[in-house]
């Protein structure tokens, strides 16, 4: 009876001995698959939730060797994170300016953009299986960067108003991304954004 670690598939490309090509073209090879894992778990997650994706799914995805997968991450769940991380930043460097701008609507007009723009990976990370790595992640970083840039007259403490501005701001982009038919244009979904969030940084 074959494990999950068996594969059946004839070996690809990448299976070839790592011992016969040199450092640089090894490197380059592992490089080559960690990007192709990434995008292939992006793609399968713009169809369904992370827990009914496979690891054999995503290595055929990617077209590389089921094996290969191990060589790079223990668990899905790992790529997951990893996949978080890297697209994270991008949305961090646009939320920041949301928390410590005078012109908040300029900023969230900015990064509905950019969202927009990237529609069907955002669509996969903030409301398919990643969701709960993504926004954790974000939370994670916002916390970290904004301890500096905190306003001398907030009325909330830093860590509370980082919460609820990474929360409005992830449901918010959550819920205009579910709309799978005539979504909200951005000049709207920007509007409710700036609303909502100058609740939380207004001073007292």
């Amino acid at each position: 009876m074959s494990t999950d670690r068996e594969s059946s598939a004839p070996p690809l490309s990448d299976t070839v001995s790592h011992s016969e090509a040199p450092s640089s073209q090894r490197d380059a090879r592992a490089v080559r698959s960690s990007h192709a894992l990434g995008a292939a778990l992006l793609k399968l997650l713009a169809e369904k939730p992370l827990d009914q994706i496979t690891i054999r799914e995503i290595a055929a995805e990617a077209g590389v060797h089921y094996a290969t997968f191990f060589r790079h991450h223990p668990t899905r769940e790992a790529l997951l994170d990893q996949v978080a991380a890297e697209q994270i930043d991008r949305l961090v460097a646009l939320t920041l300016p949301v928390l410590d701008s005078a012109d908040t609507l300029a900023a969230v007009t900015a990064l509905c953009v950019y969202v927009e723009e990237h529609r069907r990976l955002w669509t996969a990370l903030l409301t398919g299986g990643a969701a709960a790595a993504m926004r954790n992640e974000l939370l994670r970083i916002s916390r970290g960067l904004a301890i500096d840039r905190a306003p001398a007259d907030a009325w909330l403490p830093i860590e509370l108003a980082v919460n609820c501005s990474v929360s409005l701001i992830f449901e918010t982009l959550a819920w205009w991304l579910g709309q799978t038919t005539d979504p909200a244009p951005i000049g709207e979904v920007a509007r409710i954004l700036d609303r909502l969030l100058s609740s939380v940084q207004q001073p007292d």
